[in-house]
């Protein structure tokens, strides 16, 4: 890939290959010669989008004006520490009792 300008890519000539190389995924020929139109009319859309002015654009995550709706932060099942650590072959302070895996 080669920009051609400093806001983006307009004439793109992807190295299908070298990407896939880069991206250690196995392609063949064929494939390669499938996507790589296909990743250049991806690029430059982007290019054109990149080109879109969205200086007086708010920042939005939705884009609907929505709020998370929240719960009441309250218990639902206690404390099962002593239930829980019941079947473990060994406890100690509350915890699982682990081999050690590393020397």
């Amino acid at each position: 890939m080669r920009p051609s300008s400093d806001r983006g890519f307009d004439a793109m000539n992807v190295d299908v290959m070298k990407v896939a190389m880069l991206a250690r995924i196995r392609l063949t020929k064929d494939e390669a010669d499938e996507l790589g139109p296909q990743l250049n009319k991806i690029l430059a859309y982007v290019d054109k989008l990149s080109g879109i002015d969205t200086e007086d654009v708010p920042p939005t995550a939705h884009p609907h004006d929505v709020a998370m709706p929240l719960r009441a932060d309250v218990v639902s099942n206690g404390n099962r520490r002593d239930e829980l650590l019941a079947p473990a072959p060994e406890v100690e302070n509350g915890l699982y009792v682990v081999p050690k895996v590393i020397e």
